[in-house]
């Protein structure tokens, strides 16, 4: 159960001149040479995952630009929910950042009863990058397409196993399951590392995530790609179709961004936002995302919880409407 979090509390300073001439100086709200010390990035996931290569690319080159460590703390627990109550619980300074995903911030609230508003109590900083996902399977499965998988799951209904590390893609399962009228055993793991060590060692013989956690993977032939999740085809994968092409209708699409804490200073918010943007303008991190199988996005603060709103509105009703709880 998440603790209750306070709102945060300022204490404004005002500068040593100001104080010794005057009661009435204006304060300053957040530290000028910010940041002061460590940044810590916390990545709500296992290490390994999608969320978690994008949090280390971006920590990377955040500490290099800011002159500081940006130290990444992977908190994993509740599909993301666990490493976002850790953040809301530091002060709101701009030291304690978090990098996630669609699902914590437009699902966890409906699965899940939460001691915080996943939208409400976070301050969106940039979209980072959208995440196409995939459907990818051992070698030893004897399909390698989406009409194969319907055939095999027909064929022996409850039987094919599908792991996946969070309720976002739980919830895609779930769709697929009712509009292909299909019956699949889902596995849940905390995170998409640890499903995918398994999935690789044959304990589980599919699994459900993030092109960035796939693609090296797919390369050294260690698994198949059956089909992606997006509306349309991944760019890093042009040649695998998309469930849509089989299943019309089955459609998911992610992405991950970065966050502070509500009442965070705008100045912070504004310098960190212009980071973000820099960062993924860099040649070799578009270079790296794009090799991963993400495609780099970024946005404004306003436009990140604008992004945020809609889809726990499409997402919430779709979880009504159907039931669906997480596991």
């Amino acid at each position: 159960m998440c603790r209750k979090i306070s709102k945060p509390k300022f204490i404004t300073v005002a500068t040593l001149s100001m104080l010794t001439t005057t009661t009435h100086a204006q304060p300053t709200p957040y530290p000028t040479t910010y940041p002061t010390k460590v940044v810590r990035l916390i990545v709500p996931w296992p290490a390994g995952g999608t969320t978690d290569l994008v949090g280390r690319v971006v920590a990377q080159k955040l500490g290099e630009s800011l002159g500081r460590n940006v130290v990444v703390d992977n908190r994993a627990g509740a599909s993301g929910s666990v490493g976002t109550e850790n953040m809301l619980q530091s002060p709101a300074d701009g030291h304690t950042l978090l990098v996630s995903s669609m699902g914590t911030h437009a699902m966890n609230q409906f699965f899940y009863k939460l001691a915080f508003d996943p939208v409400a109590d976070v301050e969106p900083l940039s979209m980072l990058v959208n995440v196409p996902a995939a459907l990818v399977a051992h070698p030893s499965v004897s399909f390698s397409t989406a009409p194969g998988l319907l055939a095999a799951a027909k064929a022996k209904p409850g039987y094919l196993n599908v792991a996946s590390g969070s309720n976002a893609y739980q919830l895609f399962l779930e769709l697929l399951k009712s509009k292909a009228a299909i019956k699949l055993e889902h596995i849940r793991y905390r995170g998409a590392g640890p499903a995918m060590n398994d999935l690789i060692g044959g304990q589980v013989e599919m699994l459900i995530t993030g092109l960035p956690a796939i693609t090296p993977h797919a390369k050294a032939g260690k698994l198949k790609v059956i089909a992606v999740t997006n509306a349309k085809r991944a760019a890093a994968m042009p040649n695998v179709p998309t469930f849509s092409e089989t299943i019309p209708g089955v459609t998911f699409d992610n992405w991950t961004a970065m966050f502070a804490r509500a009442g965070t200073p705008r100045a912070i918010i504004d310098k960190l936002n212009a980071e973000a943007v820099r960062i993924l303008k860099l040649p070799d991190v578009r270079e790296r995302f794009i090799g991963l199988g993400a495609e780099p996005t970024v946005s404004s603060p306003q436009e990140l919880g604008a992004t945020m709103k809609k889809d726990a509105e499409v997402w919430g009703k779709v979880i009504r409407d159907t039931g669906i709880k997480g596991d």
